[in-house]
């Protein structure tokens, strides 16, 4: 059945689609409606007519619990709305009022039988430090410096007492203050002042944080400030319900949450593809040449640049970013690299297809080039009519509804969940380069005659190493964002990971390969668990930049010596297949596994350590950090 949109509303057309099972339709008018509106009672249609796709439209479920001093209830529609537009199935619990303190120290309780991916700590200053809000001006300075630090203290028994019990990721906000300091403009005139004693228990909490795998500050203090402390609060629903936020309070703190969920669920986009004409520029190139188009520091030039000021940031966050636009090349390339108010160049970018093909075939061709999935992508074009073809060919693609005024392009790309990130490991900045070295690699590929010279060429170097502090974050950022070879595709948290790694039998390493073009960086991960004679790879994942050039099988050989080394008889790992990982689907009977057991959702595959070996390539030296072997 093929429906068309009407004289009826926009609602009316989604339950159509919705009664007539037409669940991808029915969840982009769901996502439109959300991203048209915003509002509590879109936000209650959104859900819940997405909770009736639920068996009809891919969604990745994701458990928040949410420990608040003040009435929340408001924001969990708006929060799930928004996580639903991005295919995130967020379940919310939300601890009876107050009672946060409770929740933390009860390993019995409800918070932790709820078992939680993540939990939001949400507490007041008023509620927190009453002194320090409200009668700041009665207070010594040894009172004040009491205030902040039994509160420090608090926040880091909270933080200690939830880790105990808890794997799942902790966001916690930290503290404002208030919009009308106790001594007005005098609170700036001396050191002991309420904005100061606030904003050092927030830099104790950053402290606290820093120092707990899997534990963030969301910054409250500076949400409320952007958006203005005067307007920020509702006194009548505060004294009235317990709701302090305005109306308008409602979705920017809902969103804000999500900026910490989709990175935490590992739903986020590699590389943002972007158009010129328009969009990182004012004008056409092609019609109003490098001297006509609008681009600089002054109106209307500036929100054009504003855009590429937001861009270069994802960038240094690890962000990929490439160019898709219809346009002469040379035309465009002289404007990039020439014009003077271009804050981006030809080296910031990883990918470009400047051309008169099809836009969403460029995009094909970027994602195949940068060897990222069509959901790794995000797309910006100020051409509605772009975006729109691009959507109905590529639904994967993450499309950005630009606005009509270019002066907000800039924010709209500084807001997008996907685009946020909790760790930025020396890989992520190393990234941008890291293709340009791959691509290198790709023309002396090339110019070689066989397959061993390539290899050989390449000069190897090899390093596997256990887990440690300094690796830890880059091993669990792996596990939550490979995808294609990755055999069992198992997602764990840092302190998950730590956890593992200290738990009897467990060992997990990590790899990092260079050659003669540079450092790959920390690309490979492998977890093992050796019990009664039987070693199984729990994990065992490569980054997709070394796919192919035989590292998989170094890394499994050492992995089976080492096993054979301590004791085991035998080696074992399933094959769990997905959508993404059939690059690793004979990566078990290539290297002379036999399948032992088959289940419907995946196969196990054993060696024999007596008979079978797997063998390092020649060309692929191997260092072994803390262990003998070199070769």
């Amino acid at each position: 059945m093929v429906l068309a949109m009407d004289t009826k509303s926009d609602r009316e057309f989604i339950q159509q689609l919705v009664a007539a099972g037409d669940a991808a339709r029915a969840a982009r008018a769901l996502c439109d409606l959300w991203h048209s509106e915003q509002s509590s009672s879109a936000a209650a249609f959104v859900v819940r007519h997405f909770e009736s796709l639920r068996d009809r439209f891919p969604l990745v479920p994701y458990r928040v619990a949410i420990l608040r001093s003040f009435t929340v209830e408001p924001l969990v529609p708006l929060l799930r709305a928004a996580a639903f537009c991005a295919s995130l199935d967020v379940q919310v619990y939300v601890s009876d009022f107050n009672a946060y303190v409770q929740e933390l120290v009860q390993p019995a309780g409800t918070l932790y039988a709820f078992s939680p991916d993540a939990a939001i700590l949400a507490v007041q200053t008023r509620d927190l430090v009453p002194d320090l809000w409200n009668d700041f001006g009665t207070l010594s300075e040894q009172q004040i410096q009491s205030a902040v630090a039994e509160a420090s203290a608090s926040f880091r028994d909270w933080i200690q007492m939830f880790r105990r019990h808890s794997s799942a990721h902790l966001i916690v906000h930290n503290l404002e203050a208030p919009a009308n300091p106790a001594g007005g403009v005098l609170d700036a005139q001396y050191a002991a002042n309420q904005t100061s004693a606030i904003q050092q228990i927030n830099q104790e909490l950053r402290e606290a944080a820093s120092q707990s795998a899997g534990v963030f500050v969301l910054d409250y203090d500076g949400l409320v400030a952007r958006h203005g402390r005067l307007i920020w609060h509702d006194e009548r629903k505060w004294l009235s319900v317990r709701l302090p936020l305005a109306a308008a309070s409602l979705l920017p703190l809902a969103c804000e949450w999500t900026k910490f969920f989709f990175p935490l669920a590992g739903k986020t986009s590699k590389v943002v593809v972007v158009d010129l004409d328009n969009t990182l520029w004012g004008g056409i190139i092609g019609e109003d040449g490098m001297s006509g188009i609008r681009l600089g520091s002054e109106y209307p030039g500036a929100a054009f640049q504003d855009l590429q000021r937001a861009l270069l940031d994802l960038y240094h966050r690890g962000i990929l970013l490439a160019i898709c636009s219809k346009n002469n090349l040379d035309d465009a390339m002289e404007a990039i690299e020439k014009h003077e108010g271009m804050i981006l160049k030809a080296s910031h970018f990883a990918a470009i297809r400047i051309n008169w093909q099809d836009k969403s075939q460029n995009l094909r061709e970027i994602a195949a080039e940068l060897n990222l999935g069509l959901d790794a992508c995000a797309f910006l074009d100020d051409n509605p009519v772009e975006r729109q073809a691009v959507r109905d060919s590529l639904p994967e693609v993450l499309v950005f509804d630009l606005p009509k005024d270019p002066m907000l392009f800039a924010q709209v790309v500084r807001d997008c969940p996907q685009f946020q990130r909790l760790r930025i490991s020396q890989e992520d900045l190393q990234r941008s380069a890291m293709y340009q070295s791959q691509r290198r690699r790709e023309e002396l590929e090339r110019g070689i005659s066989s397959r061993e010279e390539f290899y050989h060429s390449l000069e190897q170097e090899l390093e596997i190493s256990p887990l440690t502090p300094a690796t830890l974050s880059r091993i669990a950022q792996l596990t939550n964002k490979t995808n294609q070879f990755n055999l069992t595709t198992r997602r764990y948290t840092e302190q998950q990971i730590a956890g593992l790694a200290t738990a009897s039998g467990w060992n997990c390493f990590s790899l990092r390969v260079r050659d003669r073009f540079g450092d790959n960086g920390l690309v490979g991960v492998a977890i093992t668990h050796l019990k009664d004679s039987v070693c199984e790879i729990d994990t065992l994942l490569l980054s997709c930049r070394i796919i192919g050039r035989t590292v998989e099988t170094a890394f499994l050989s050492f992995l089976v010596d080492f096993a054979r080394a301590h004791g085991a008889a035998r080696m074992e790992g399933w094959f769990i297949p997905t959508k993404k990982n059939a690059p690793a689907r004979e990566f078990y009977s290539s290297h002379g596994f036999a399948a032992a057991h088959e289940e419907e959702n995946g196969t196990l595959w054993g060696l024999d350590l007596e008979s079978g070996r797997v063998l390092c390539p020649e060309w692929c030296k191997l260092i072994v950090v803390n262990g003998e072997r070199q070769s």
